[in-house]
């Protein structure tokens, strides 16, 4: 089951409700998403078009991946008037171009003490991604004998038995011009007469549709500009999303037959719900999805019938999530309906599919985490976390039984592979972890057994040694954290730690291999992952607990983990460094306000640290979206006070900071970049006047650093900007650690 924002299978629909496609490109690896917010039903409108008029009725919500925005305003929480608008944006921009100055110099005045490190890790790291991907291939996505795939922007057609020496290109990015694109999504037609391509560049969150006519000479039928998802709903007709303003909320039609026409199938007009497709695996059904971080409505469109209206599952219901499968006239529907709100999987005939009507099929265990979903033609297969280990458990709906299999213990991600074919009798999938590079393994339904598939030519380590501890925090609840080590490493108490976290919108840390993790764990370094309230690691719940009023405990139990690990031998605090991204940036700048004395230096990616000036301005794309994760202060005087209680921009204060790296992007447009000056700004001034007023006690100023690129976005960046990113924070870190753990190069300690 394909609802992804960038990765295979259910993922993202599990973990925020919002959807898009797998990159194909394997040097674009998958793109996290952010959630959504409260719902209030409103009206939208199914239009279905019939001798030129329009029938309306009574329809769903959906929402965005956020990631977040940043305020450009500083310290007050007040809405500026219309009449002081154009001064202030006059105002604002001039502030944002000196500020940008400003860094910039600084940047290049800093940047040169890096270069030979940053040299040294790059080279270790293309050297660790060329033995990494010297055996792998990009998916394979079989139709009968053909097989399709894609490899460095070229997309080939083989035939199963020939083997790909023969492949034929059917598509090239840098032939049509889109030399700076990649891949994102691939669908193929059912009779694969056609084509749909998503292009993206990583300096645009939108992308264009290729459609491809194939034959002997494919050529290009039509182009979608700003299109989102996409899915055929028969073999010349094709459904798409309009995505503008990071928002999707039109479905189109577009037919190529001899009467060539568009038409608007679908609007939602509650701004708080973001709308993708999907194809049921059967091909029965393409489903129009509009779905908000809480709630969910569906509509399905008979692939049968076309061009008929479409017909609604369930009503939206404040609070109930569901998404549909389809086998043998049932619906399969995974939901939160009923108790306790986790996921479960149920059914319904197609014809009477409310809510009355859902019969439970299998229920999640508590504390359990449905990572992603696949349904084939007797059995669906559901990939589930629990306690740190990843678990497949195969549903047979012949002999009404499950199976569960416990995946290797090293195990921490994995991902799903295409399967168009529902008939199939294996299921493949990889598995990987931050220092495991991915290995292939099936399951066999006929069979009944996982198979692990040949042995990989990749440099799996054999001494890194994995630990899974709880952290107990305030309130008593048992954190998980993973750790990583290796295990010839002496002294753990004096080697370098490197904590992770994120703690948003229910989504886990991402924790796939990485390369530049294998090359930490090869010098001696600790990788430990918090995973912390907030996330998604533990279902529903464990997100529910860490969001809105509850978001404090996320800092609380971020502040239990470290503490633990020191406690426990893993390093100590002048050896440790915490690294986040985006609005894994509240939990770390707030940790870095209350705690500063737990750590040494801290590496943010685009981080969201000014949650009060956003959650105020409610024309920003993702504000009213995400009111469900903050809270909406404009309306709640008291959640304006609590989240300036933990608002990492508005709590920073004279006292020792460690030493800060933050990386931002000029063309980002969910967090922009004059929130991140002016957080930089604030922070370098309060350890400044820190420093000033204890100088007599020989008190160090840590190094608070902006990099801003003039390439990259918030979610998307190429392997060779990724590279250079990647080895200049952990030269950061590095040159941070090395003056700690050797006294003679930095005489001066914090106080």
């Amino acid at each position: 089951m394909k609802v992804t924002m960038c990765c295979a299978g259910l993922r993202h629909l599990l973990q925020g409700l919002s959807f898009s496609a797998k990159y194909y490109s394997k040097h674009n690896p998958p793109q996290t998403v952010c959630p959504f917010s409260k719902i209030v039903p409103k009206k939208c409108h199914i239009l279905g078009c019939s001798k030129g008029t329009c029938t309306h009725r009574t329809a769903p919500p959906g929402s965005i991946l956020p990631c977040r925005f940043f305020s450009c305003k500083q310290e007050g929480t007040k809405v500026p008037s219309k009449k002081k608008q154009n001064t202030s944006m006059v105002t604002s921009e001039l502030l944002h171009k000196s500020l940008l100055k400003s860094e910039q110099k600084n940047w290049n005045n800093i940047s040169p003490a890096y270069k030979a490190m940053t040299k040294r890790i790059k080279e270790k790291l293309e050297e660790l991604h060329n033995m990494c991907t010297l055996h792998s291939r990009s998916p394979r996505m079989r139709f009968g004998e053909n097989v399709y795939f894609e490899e460095n922007g070229c997309i080939f057609l083989a035939k199963a038995d020939d083997g790909e020496g023969n492949a034929k290109i059917l598509f090239s990015v840098e032939d049509l011009g889109f030399s700076d694109a990649f891949i994102q999504r691939i669908r193929i037609s059912p009779d694969q007469r056609y084509m749909a391509i998503s292009l993206k560049s990583e300096n645009s969150e939108e992308a264009t549709c290729i459609i491809m006519k194939l034959g002997n000479l494919p050529v290009v039928e039509k182009v979608i500009p700003s299109a989102f998802s996409f899915e055929w709903a028969a073999n010349d007709v094709l459904y798409y999303t309009a995505q503008k303003n990071l928002k999707c909320q039109n479905v189109f039609m577009t037919t190529f037959t001899y009467q060539k026409h568009t038409k608007l199938v679908y609007t939602e007009q509650d701004a708080r719900f973001f709308v993708d497709l999907y194809c049921t695996k059967d091909r029965r059904f393409l489903t129009i999805n509009s779905n908000s971080k809480t709630t969910s409505e569906v509509w399905l469109v008979d692939c049968r019938h076309p061009f008929e209206s479409p017909a609604l599952v369930q009503a939206r219901t404040m609070g109930l999530i569901y998404h549909i499968e389809h086998r043998k006239d049932q619906l399969y529907i995974l939901t939160t309906y009923g108790e306790p709100a986790e996921y479960k999987l149920m059914k319904a005939p197609v014809a009477s599919s409310g809510k009355e009507n859902w019969q439970l099929v299998y229920a999640l265990e508590r504390k359990t985490k449905l990572v992603d979903f696949e349904m084939f033609t007797d059995d669906c297969i559901m990939f589930l976390k629990n306690a740190g280990h990843l678990y497949l458990n195969v549903i047979s709906f012949v002999s009404h039984s499950v199976q569960s299999i416990k995946l290797p213990t090293w195990a921490c991600e994995f991902e799903l592979e295409s399967h168009p074919e529902h008939t199939t009798s294996t299921c493949y999938f990889q598995l990987s972890s931050p220092v495991h590079p991915p290995k292939r393994f099936a399951y066999s339904f006929k069979e009944n057994n996982l198979i692990e598939q040949a042995v990989q030519e990749v440099p799996i380590i054999t001494n890194c040694h994995t630990t899974r501890l709880l952290a107990k925090s305030k309130d008593e609840t048992l954190v998980p954290i993973t750790v990583f080590h290796n295990k010839n490493s002496k002294e753990l108490h004096r080697r370098p730690l490197l904590v992770h976290v994120y703690g948003a919108y229910g989504i886990d840390l991402n924790m796939s291999f990485k390369e530049e993790k294998l090359m930490l764990i090869e010098e001696g370094w600790i990788l430990a992952y918090c995973h912390v309230r907030g996330g998604g690691e533990q279902g529903l719940s464990w997100h529910r607990d860490g969001c809105q009023h509850n978001k404090l405990k996320g800092l609380h139990d971020l502040r239990a983990c470290i503490r633990l690990l020191h406690q426990v031998g893993f390093s100590q605090p002048k050896h440790t460094a915490l690294a986040a991204a985006s609005a894994g940036g509240v939990l770390a700048g707030a940790l870095c306000n209350t705690d500063p004395a737990l750590l040494r230096a801290m590496v943010l990616q685009a981080p969201f640290v000014d949650v009060l000036n956003t959650m105020m301005k409610t024309h920003l794309p993702l504000t009213i979206e995400e009111q469900e994760e903050w809270g909406n202060p404009l309306e709640d005087e008291n959640c304006m006070k609590y989240i300036r209680s933990y608002c990492p921009y508005q709590n920073i204060k004279p006292q020792c900071y460690p030493s800060v790296l933050i990386t931002a992007y000029e063309n980002d447009e969910r967090v922009p970049l004059t929130g991140i000056l002016q957080y930089v700004q604030k922070l370098r001034k309060a350890a400044l006047d820190h420093a000033s007023r204890t100088s007599k006690k020989g008190n160090w100023i840590p190094n608070i650093i902006l990099d801003v690129q003039a390439n990259g976005s918030h979610c998307d960046s190429s392997w060779e900007h990724s590279l250079n990113e990647v080895a200049r924070h952990l030269a950061f870190l590095n040159r941070e650690l090395e003056e700690v753990c050797h006294p003679q190069h930095h005489s001066k300690s914090c106080k």
